[in-house]
């Protein structure tokens, strides 16, 4: 992992920012998720890898716990795929959940008096008499990794109808009105719940992730000044740290992982690293920043990708080796648009566009398909497509 050694500032690249970091930044989906959940709204955040999506989570945790919401997360990962019947994993998050709201129930007998009920019978009793039963407050539950029951070898709709359920009782029980859920992971509603009547994503919210802009990137500015004031002794002008980020936004297209990465780069190259490159002078930020991405990232990328991020995106293209040509088909019509002076290809929510997507490599811009950053269509370029295929 990647980090600043500067002890007034630091980026983090890879997993969850503290609750403290000061890399951290804030985008509309911060705003956007606060207010639903504070309204008690099912929300969910289904996007490609590396997007921030638990580091929003650690926040909005910290946020909504000051206004005496009681929350907490369940990271679907724990409870595993690999030889787990239908009964350990719904007793496991039964188990995760006692755990983390410190409910008084004993769980190991709670679960067993009650062997003549369905699961997913046992799982609404639990939420009903023991969670709401004991907590009083407004109950948000965040669940991470919510694409890991993808991998498990029995269906899973009831579970997402519970979802669906405990909404639709807060007619009826006004204690449901203070349970809420929010689901976060690398998947559709399509993929999670084929059945679109019985689907809770037709009654939440969906909060979209969207890349920094040079507003929302400003709480990344400050370790860019104090590394580039030790290269260049003083600052002779001020906005060169803003010309530096902008650049690196330029690069990454506002990418988070990739845009803490490049901050990172830069504080490693002020620090000595990097002597190759030569001193920023006025006005030549934008050749510098692109010598540091080329050098430091593009070229060679496959043993540069650490923490790992350009082969989680190929790996996600390859997963399924029977939709791998047409998704890679359809990347390349992309960059033939491109070379052809279009901003890419039209939008259709095909299967094939929403899987493209959830790789992370491209993103929907007003109607079109279009390549995220100008680093993901460096590294995979037509030599890199025509290879594959």
């Amino acid at each position: 992992m990647l980090t600043a050694q500067s002890p007034s500032y630091e980026y983090k690249v890879g997993g969850s920012l503290p609750l403290n970091a000061p890399s951290y930044v804030r985008r509309q989906a911060d705003e956007e998720l606060y207010r639903a959940l504070k309204n008690s709204e099912f929300c969910y955040i289904l996007n490609s890898r590396q997007m921030g999506k638990s580091s929003l989570r650690v926040q909005m945790m910290h946020r909504l716990r000051q206004i005496g919401i009681r929350c907490e997360s369940i990271d679907l990962t724990l409870i595993g795929t690999q030889q787990v019947t239908p009964e350990q994993w719904y007793a496991s998050l039964v188990g995760f959940l006692a755990h983390s709201f410190r409910l008084k129930v004993n769980v190991r007998s709670w679960w067993r008096d009650r062997n003549h009920l369905s699961l997913v019978n046992r799982l609404s009793e639990f939420l009903q008499t023991a969670l709401l039963g004991e907590i009083e407050q407004n109950i948000v539950i965040f669940i991470d990794e919510i694409d890991s029951i993808l991998g498990l070898n029995f269906p899973m709709d009831d579970f997402f109808a519970l979802m669906r359920a405990c909404y639709n009782k807060r007619a009826e029980n006004s204690a449901y009105e203070r349970l809420t859920f929010v689901l976060l992971g690398v998947a559709t509603p399509a993929d999670l719940m084929p059945d679109k009547n019985r689907t809770p994503f037709n009654i939440g919210r969906a909060i979209e992730l969207k890349d920094f802009d040079i507003e929302e990137a400003m709480p990344l500015l400050p370790g860019l000044v104090e590394s580039l004031s030790i290269e260049n002794n003083r600052l002779s002008d001020d906005s060169q740290p803003v010309a530096v980020l902008q650049q690196i936004l330029y690069w990454t297209g506002g990418q988070p992982f990739l845009t803490q990465k490049l901050c990172q780069i830069v504080v490693n190259y002020c620090r000595g690293r990097g002597e190759e490159i030569g001193k920023i002078a006025p006005g030549t930020e934008a050749f510098w920043v692109e010598e540091l991405v080329r050098s430091h990232i593009i070229k060679n990328w496959e043993s540069k990708d650490e923490p790992e991020h350009l082969k989680t995106i190929r790996d996600r293209i390859f997963r399924n080796e029977q939709r791998a040509g047409y998704l890679l088909g359809l990347y390349q019509q992309i960059l033939l648009e491109l070379e052809a002076g279009e901003i890419g290809i039209a939008a259709d929510d095909s299967a094939a566009q929403i899987e493209l997507l959830l790789s992370g490599l491209v993103v929907k811009h007003e109607g079109f398909l279009r390549i995220r950053n100008p680093i993901y269509q460096a590294v995979f370029n037509l030599n890199w497509v025509g290879k594959q295929l």
